[in-house]
């Protein structure tokens, strides 16, 4: 019972687990209502299709197996496609999530162009500053000098910050872009292999293996009964074919024994020399034994008629108890 119960119950899993993966990529690829309940119609009948179909046409002729294969390559191929839509689109969502709880930093202050254009300005009149000479101290000059020069630390530290920033923006894009790629997937990229395509590979494989598990559990739980062999005689077989036996000194092919008890008895009883050779020989030898002594206590003739009542058996049995008197006669 459990060589059949297992089976089906991986393949029920299997194939629900298939038909929700085809019912989720058909609602992905539809648009309107009536598109995305068509395309979920059509991926559920196909993963039912290509799990059933192996062990469908298994009992059948070698033609409608070709047919069957060829229509199970195609489901297989469009189910499996279908299953990889899924899995890509999934993965692009968990990317996305992945993405949104990395911190997003913004800049507060003013840009950085701004900054350098504001700079220069300070520069040009800090040198203008500089140069300008005065032939008695000049309060003003001095005063204006400090100024700039002040002006000119100030935007220097806004663009140290603005810089600062600028970098933790950075930072948080290249973890966003990491975060978007599948880690699996992402460490593939260092063999050479496009994200994109990794992506692709890694679905199509989960597809193939979940339609190959399921095809299989299929062929396991709907495989033909077998069929016990039960060891039948000759007589049970109905065939004109003689049983062949070990020669043993007890067993020696004899002819046939017709026994008649009255003109008006039973009709003959003729004994074919394969039934006296189907006895085994240890029963034979047990009844033989029997008969030899009540023979010789005077108990038995050695008729087949009182071999027969004497040991409750068959004619055919106590002719051949009778023909191994005969070989073996009594003293």
């Amino acid at each position: 019972m459990l060589t059949r119960a297992l089976p089906a119950l991986l393949a029920v899993a299997a194939t629900v687990t298939a038909a929700c993966l085809s019912i989720q990529s058909g609602l992905q690829r539809g648009g309107f209502f009536a598109e995305r309940a068509l395309w979920v119609a059509v991926g559920v009948v196909l993963v039912v299709a290509a799990h059933l179909l192996p062990a469908l046409v298994r009992s059948h002729g070698w033609r409608v197996r070709v047919v069957g294969a060829l229509l199970w390559i195609g489901c297989i191929a469009a189910t499996c496609y279908g299953h990889a839509v899924f899995f890509l689109t999934a993965a692009r969502h968990a990317g996305e999530l992945r993405a949104a709880a990395v911190p997003v930093v913004t800049a507060h202050g003013r840009d950085l162009a701004v900054i350098a254009s504001d700079r220069a300005g300070v520069v040009a009149r800090l040198a203008r500053v500089t140069e300008r000479r005065c032939a008695q101290p000049c309060p003003a000059l001095r005063v204006e000098r400090t100024t700039l020069a002040a002006t000119l630390d100030a935007l220097d530290a806004e663009k140290a910050e603005a810089l600062r920033i600028e970098a933790a923006q950075d930072r948080a894009a290249a973890a966003r872009a990491a975060a978007l790629a599948d880690p699996v997937t992402g460490a593939m990229t260092a063999f050479g292999l496009p994200a994109a395509r990794a992506d692709l590979i890694a679905g199509l494989a989960f597809a193939g293996v979940l339609e190959a598990v399921a095809c299989f559990a299929w062929l396991l739980a709907l495989r033909p009964a077998a069929v016990t062999e039960i060891a039948v005689t000759p007589a049970q077989q109905g065939s004109n074919a003689v049983p062949v036996t070990p020669a043993t000194p007890e067993s020696i092919a004899v002819p046939a024994v017709v026994t008649v008890t009255s003109p008006a008895a039973a009709p003959v009883v003729a004994t074919p020399a394969a039934e006296v050779l189907s006895l085994p020989v240890v029963e034979q030898t047990d009844d033989v034994t029997r008969v030899t002594t009540a023979i010789a206590a005077g108990e038995l003739r050695g008729t087949v008629t009182e071999i027969r009542k004497f040991l409750g058996c068959s004619q055919s049995r106590a002719a051949a108890v009778r023909k191994q008197l005969e070989l073996q006669p009594i003293e």
